[in-house]
């Protein structure tokens, strides 16, 4: 049975997956490890294609939360001093530039 505070967590909109993906700089494939979910269950949620149930919805947030991403009613933002622990590159953009 879920409870009111997984619904809470859960609370994520695509828009609001993107915005968070962007403001850590991540690709499709970090935010799919960091939540252990595929990247085309990302994908196919931020290009509202699919409706993720509530434990992925949460697995997603999870992720953001953990990176540093804080959920306001304007949209999320990022914790103050996360942007520069987060400003690495991913693997896949690295591999691109050797």
């Amino acid at each position: 049975m879920t409870q009111r505070s997984d619904l809470v967590l859960a609370d994520l909109t695509p828009q609001e997956a993107r915005t968070a993906r962007a403001l850590l700089r991540w690709s499709q494939v970090r935010l799919a490890a960091k939540a252990n979910l595929s990247e085309a269950t990302i994908s196919d949620f931020e290009n509202e294609r699919r409706i993720l149930r509530v434990e992925k919805r949460a697995a997603i947030r999870s992720a953001f939360v953990l990176a540093g991403v804080v959920f306001k009613a304007e949209g999320p933002v990022l914790q103050p001093g996360q942007l520069q622990r987060q400003s690495s590159p991913d693997n896949r953009a690295r591999r691109h530039r050797l």
